[in-house]
């Protein structure tokens, strides 16, 4: 079974990380959402509101688990058995932080290869780091986030 890990803090999702799972599913059995939990940084949502938007946007899509974990990615990949790491990139900076973490995952763990998808143009401009701070100023994230997820954004 190929199990593929999709990281992130969703911290909000966006419809970005929305576009890339279902670019992602196709390749893979089971896609895990990994909800990383990082006690050093401070979150705009609770881990358990992040949990609960995922299990909504993600209601219905077959072969997608969504899962909170703590500590080293690599660690969570071996827990669920994960063989394989879904990761989207929007620019040349994000492709050389990838990397960068794409190889020192495969030195920890050589047994898990990250896939990498580019993102949509259209989605190119949209980060979790924007939204949260049109949503700290209470400004419209309609057109960033998935319609499932707005009533519990707001």
């Amino acid at each position: 079974m190929k199990i593929a890990l999709f990281p992130g803090s969703f911290d909000p999702i966006t419809i970005a990380h929305v576009d890339i799972l279902r670019r992602g599913m196709p390749l893979f059995d089971k896609i895990v959402v990994g909800i990383g939990l990082n006690s050093s940084k401070q979150n705009f949502l609770t881990a358990e509101k992040r949990e609960q938007i995922l299990n909504i946007v993600f209601e219905g899509f077959k072969n997608v688990e969504i899962q909170t974990y703590e500590g080293l990615t690599v660690n969570f990949c071996r827990k669920i058995n994960a063989s394989y790491m879904l990761r989207g990139i929007r620019s040349a900076s994000d492709f050389e932080y990838e990397r960068a973490i794409a190889q020192i995952n495969q030195t920890m763990m050589p047994e898990v290869e990250t896939i990498l998808l580019l993102s949509k143009p259209e989605y190119s401009a949209i980060s979790s780091t924007i939204v949260r701070d049109i949503l700290r100023n209470q400004g419209d994230v309609t057109p960033f986030v998935p319609e499932k997820a707005l009533k519990l954004l707001k």
